[in-house]
């Protein structure tokens, strides 16, 4: 399935600076990066709950926050880009030069 994961982490502190790298890393692991704090992810459910578990584990739900858009299997007819497409289609075929 296709999923759309937003976050904001609050970057004043050194400490939320940390947890915005490691949420970043989380998603870079999983997905790829759409824009800034937007990753889009081709996953099944049971790395959906590890991924939701390690960003639980990282936010401070008090000053950070996370979104997670389900966008199902059929995708990409609900999937509209305007301008600049720097997107990927995750089940197509890559091509290596």
């Amino acid at each position: 399935m296709q999923i759309l994961l937003t976050y904001d982490v609050e970057t004043v502190t050194p400490q939320g600076r940390k947890r915005l790298r490691q949420v970043a890393k989380v998603c870079t692991d999983y997905g790829q990066r759409v824009q800034n704090s937007v990753f889009e992810l081709n996953v099944d459910p049971a790395t959906l709950v590890t991924i939701k578990s390690k960003l639980h584990g990282i936010i401070d739900p008090k000053k950070d926050s996370i979104r997670i858009y389900n966008l199902g299997k059929n995708w990409e007819r609900r999937v509209e880009t305007m301008g600049l497409d720097g997107s990927y289609n995750p089940e197509s075929d890559l091509l290596m030069l």
